[in-house]
């Protein structure tokens, strides 16, 4: 007979424990497959709301294309998501984390050494760029801005901001982007920083008829998903293979024709 068989001595059960914690098998806030967690049953994703096509509210619900690849890696591990509206910058100082807030965060969040160095990133899974918006002005391009003494409206946190401080604009800053739009509609501000996709989901919209895209603005940058630094190296090797693996069978094509229209040849 085995000795560890009938027992079921307190030293046996509690090794046995120990044994599936270990190799990601139990869940309640601790580890499914590999993965831990902040809460039993759910994969807990920060963002900072809104951020139209990426996240934003409709009819009381988050949706929107960082929503819809992140509930891949959640039906992959057997979870459900649920989304958590932080702060920006709680996000890229890795607050978030250490808090115990989230397992991931998704929210747009473009991939520089600054941020590396407090998150650790999924591979990319999105090319951006910063763009400048303005009302419709003959012949206005970046170069006109710091010499017109324009206004430019940033968010918090972003590297829209870390472009537009590094030129000497004039800056007024704001919470979140759509506080940032309504300061440009409003004419608080002459011309906007924001990311690429974002403008041009805006400029989808008739009430933005009377706004466009400045000419002398395009900066490359990479969007990645992030999770605690150095702490969740199981999530992360599973964010990885569902980008890879929605790329491959065409679900990462159907998320972005969903949100941003035709997907151009380079974008996958």
């Amino acid at each position: 007979m085995h000795p560890f068989a009938p027992s079921r001595t307190p030293a046996v059960l509690a090794f046995a424990a120990l044994f599936l914690a270990a190799c990601g098998t139990v869940a309640g806030g601790e580890a499914v497959q590999g993965v831990r967690l902040v809460a039993r049953g759910l994969l807990t994703t920060c963002t900072h709301l809104p951020y139209a096509p990426f996240q934003f509210e409709r009819r009381g619900a988050v949706v929107g294309f960082d929503v819809d690849l992140m509930d891949l890696v959640a039906r992959r591990l057997r979870l459900r998501q649920k989304v958590v509206d932080t702060d920006f910058t709680a996000i890229t100082s890795g607050q978030v984390f250490a808090t115990g807030e989230c397992d991931v965060a998704a929210a747009g969040m473009t991939i520089n050494r600054r941020r590396a160095g407090r998150v650790d990133f999924s591979r990319p899974y999105f090319d951006s760029g910063q763009v400048l918006m303005a009302r419709r002005q003959p012949r206005l391009t970046e170069a006109g801005i710091g010499a017109g003494g324009m206004r430019v409206g940033v968010v918090v946190g972003t590297t829209g901001q870390e472009y537009a401080r590094a030129r000497g604009w004039a800056l007024k800053a704001y919470e979140n982007s759509v506080t940032e739009l309504g300061a440009l509609r409003t004419g608080q501000v002459d011309v906007l920083v924001q990311d690429d996709p974002v403008v041009r989901y805006w400029l989808t919209d008739r009430d933005n008829a009377d706004f466009t895209i400045v000419a002398g603005l395009r900066t490359r940058e990479r969007y990645g998903f992030a999770v605690r630094k150095g702490r969740n190296p199981g999530l992360l090797r599973m964010i990885d293979q569902v980008i890879a693996r929605s790329k491959a069978d065409g679900a990462y094509r159907g998320i972005y024709e969903k949100w941003m229209g035709p997907m151009p040849p380079d974008a996958g």
